[in-house]
């Protein structure tokens, strides 16, 4: 098979592949509903700029506390902890800032990308459950 042969093959996109995506763009036209919505901009916002990102985003157009106790209700229990440790974290440095408080902060953001998976997970199984195509 030649070069060319490769990359014009394409592989058709298994069922849940479509779901997953079909998802993201429900949730890009704010058509997820809770917990769901407020569990896809966490990830998207975690990976774009860590929990700090997430935190001033939500907090600029919503209600931070409200977002953060909700979905320490639908994470696993290690994420829900991380979270609010990084809430906890991030209410102190406005108050003061050290290069402490950063380094926690930091620590909780690595933590959720070596646990990501666990989000996935939980999305995957909500766009399997209910998305159809």
């Amino acid at each position: 098979m030649g070069l060319f042969n490769i990359f014009k093959k394409k592989e058709a996109l298994t069922e849940e592949q479509i779901k997953w995506n079909y998802l993201w763009e429900l949730w890009s036209q704010e058509e997820i509903g809770a917990p769901y919505d407020a569990l896809m901009t966490y990830d998207s916002e975690i990976n774009n700029g860590g929990h700090a990102q997430f935190f001033y985003n939500v907090s600029n157009c919503g209600d931070l506390a409200k977002a953060v106790a909700n979905l320490c209700e639908v994470l696993p229990t290690d994420l829900g902890n991380n979270l609010q440790k990084a809430y906890d974290v991030f209410l102190k440095s406005a108050e003061e800032e050290n290069e402490e408080l950063d380094n926690i902060l930091s620590e909780c953001d690595n933590f959720f990308y070596d646990n990501e998976n666990l989000v996935t997970d939980i999305l995957q199984a909500y766009a399997n459950e209910n998305i159809e195509i």
